[in-house]
């Protein structure tokens, strides 16, 4: 029963043993390398979004904070930077009168 055990103990080693060496052979080649290079700018890429979002939310928190200030000591309501940025809304011209005609470029009124 003991050298069962023992045999078992010993497959089970020499498996994992065989698992890692070909897994450290696998990394070593160029196709190995390139994983480790995709995996490694992917995570970087992972980072930089993460970081560039804490960026955009720390930066909307701050905007509010001083757009708060502004109001508090001067009484005017600032527009949000994505208004400031934001197309106008095109002004509607009211509708011309019933009967009304339209006149000519210099034409006496």
């Amino acid at each position: 029963m003991k050298r069962l055990f023992w045999l078992g103990v010993g497959v089970a080693v020499g498996a994992y043993v065989t698992r890692r060496a070909t897994e450290a052979a696998h990394s070593l080649t160029p196709a190995g390398v390139g994983a480790n290079i995709a995996d490694g700018l992917r995570e970087l890429g992972a980072g930089l979004g993460a970081f560039g979002a804490e960026v955009r939310a720390g930066m909307t928190e701050r905007e509010r904070e001083l757009a708060a200030l502004v109001e508090r000591q001067t009484g005017a309501s600032l527009p949000t930077y994505s208004d400031a940025l934001a197309e106008p809304q095109p002004t509607v011209s009211p509708a011309p009168r019933p009967g009304a005609r339209a006149r000519r470029a210099g034409a006496p009124r």
